[in-house]
């Protein structure tokens, strides 16, 4: 589908500032879309949405399907009258630059639990029609996962597969008794669902409403120790004896890690998957453009082959390649669904077939600026070596270091080559360059981590891939998005032409 001319910038929800330790969709997003307005931007980036695990990674997900009650908004529950000015007085000190997950979700967690008490004893039968009509919406994967989370925490976090074999292998005995034994909690977790689809659902159409689009992530697998494995097995590469994942999700050697990186997801049973027509797949693309606009589908390589490692490998190193069914997975969507807003991040090892299937259906591609000064005059990233607008750049994503950090690790020669291709200076700094660089490139869209529109140093990373922990909990400070920074943004996209047009 045609994707105009635009700009917008990354960052998830979770960075955004609040008094209550982690960011949220309550009242700080709608000014974060204010800035996206005054600045002249048109898309707002965030990283998959989904209930964290392990690491409090947002691609190791306990649901490809729900939201994560963190994002969900204490401010926004108290205008609901959920909640009381008491209930929020005197939160915690928590840390303004980083989020403590660990203390956030114990102090999160006591307040959603009063809020879902009162919402039990108080809804008005309007306010329950709207509860109930969501979860038979959403009963398709919204049971599985409010008993599953249910079932988790009364077995102490234990991963699904060392449960009781009748529960594991879900016995519908097993099911039934769980299900009378944990009617409340099952209860807490699918009003916390309905909450934050319904939080999310208003600040997405105040942004559309602002002429910004939502632009989401797909990450294209789920955790091992998630609903979707334990409710759907058989699409899944599992030991048939001990549920673990028999084939390992990863990829090679490459420019992040020398022993390449195993994340440890379950491959997908794609044979199965086809026989059923993709069903669990289309439903899930279909869910997420129900709340976002865009979506990324990341490691989209994946589609078309998958790097497989055995279990029992510690590193990535020892894999293979198979094949996936993509072009009949695509095929299927858009008979279904018609042409979709999917963008592909076809980074690392790329080869023809990718690209041919990924041009096949016109999805646009990836250019990372980073990547682009290091290999000579061919290099894929260098923006005259973009053979049509189709594309979407960025300076780093969140698996990059800032621009200032990227600059700055550089060797002298190594900056002289980024400095001499600029051929001029914003006089900003870096980390201005790059952003004008993408901002005039003939890319479609253009988008910025806001550590780079902020001007930060490799402090602000989001991610350190191959890293098991410390990431994912950068936070920027209120008073950081001055009216200078909007000017000067505003100035570059009307410069080269990524305004919003009148319709």
């Amino acid at each position: 589908m045609p994707f105009p001319r635009s700009s917008g910038i990354l960052l998830h929800p979770t960075s955004l500032p609040s008094p209550f330790g982690v960011g949220d969709i309550g009242p700080v997003a709608y000014q974060f879309v204010d800035f996206l307005k005054q600045s002249a931007q048109q898309l707002w980036q965030v990283l998959p949405l989904g209930p964290t695990g392990f690491g409090n990674s947002p691609y190791l997900s306990y649901s490809a399907f729900a939201g994560n009650p963190l994002l969900i908004s204490l401010e926004l529950l108290k205008e609901d009258e959920l909640l009381t000015d008491e209930d929020l007085a005197n939160p915690p000190n928590f840390p303004s630059h980083i989020v403590n997950f660990d203390a956030v979700k114990a102090y999160k967690d006591k307040l959603f639990k009063k809020a879902c008490e009162t919402f039990k004893e108080n809804a008005t039968s309007e306010q329950e029609q709207e509860f109930n009509q969501f979860c038979y919406r959403s009963n398709y994967w919204l049971d599985d996962y409010a008993i599953f989370m249910s079932l988790k925490e009364a077995l102490k976090g234990e991963s699904w597969n060392q449960w009781d074999e009748n529960i594991a292998r879900r016995k519908q005995d097993a099911l039934h008794t769980w299900g009378v034994k944990l009617a409340e909690p099952i209860y807490y977790h699918k009003f916390l669902q309905f909450q934050f689809f319904k939080q999310w659902g208003k600040l997405k159409l105040y942004a559309n409403e602002q002429g910004i689009q939502l632009f989401g992530d797909l990450a294209i697998y789920v955790a091992h120790d998630s609903a979707d494995v334990w409710s759907h097995p058989d699409i899944f590469s599992l030991d048939g004896e001990t549920g673990d994942a028999s084939l390992m999700a990863g990829v090679p050697p490459d420019y992040f890690s020398a022993t390449g990186q195993l994340w440890g997801n379950p491959v997908y049973n794609w044979e199965r998957l086809q026989q059923e027509d993709f069903h669990w797949w289309i439903q899930r693309v279909e869910s997420l453009l129900g709340y976002l606009d865009l979506v990324r589908i990341d490691h989209f390589r994946g589609l078309e082959s998958f790097w497989v490692v055995p279990q029992g490998e510690t590193t990535a190193m020892n894999g293979r390649w198979v094949e996936a069914p993509g072009d009949a997975f695509f095929s299927l969507l858009n008979e279904k669904l018609g042409t979709l807003p999917i963008i592909a991040e076809d980074l690392g090892i790329i080869t023809p077939e990718v690209e041919e299937l990924r041009d096949k259906y016109g999805l646009p591609g990836m250019k990372i600026l980073h990547f682009a000064f290091d290999s000579g005059p061919e290099n894929p990233y260098l923006p005259y070596n973009y053979n049509s607008p189709n594309w979407v750049v960025y300076t780093g994503t969140h698996d990059n270091d800032t621009t200032v950090g990227w600059f700055n690790r550089r060797s002298l020669q190594e900056q002289a080559r980024v400095t001499r291709y600029l051929g001029c200076s914003s006089g900003y700094g870096i980390h201005w360059d790059l952003i004008r660089l993408a901002m005039s490139c003939v890319a479609n869209q253009a988008i910025f981590p806001l550590q780079d529109i902020l001007g930060l140093g490799s402090e602000a990373k989001m991610n350190m891939p191959g890293e098991a922990e410390g990431n994912w909990a950068w936070r920027f400070q209120p008073g950081m998005l001055t009216e200078e920074i909007a000017e000067r943004l505003k100035f570059f996209t009307e410069t080269y032409g990524r305004q919003p047009r009148q319709p």
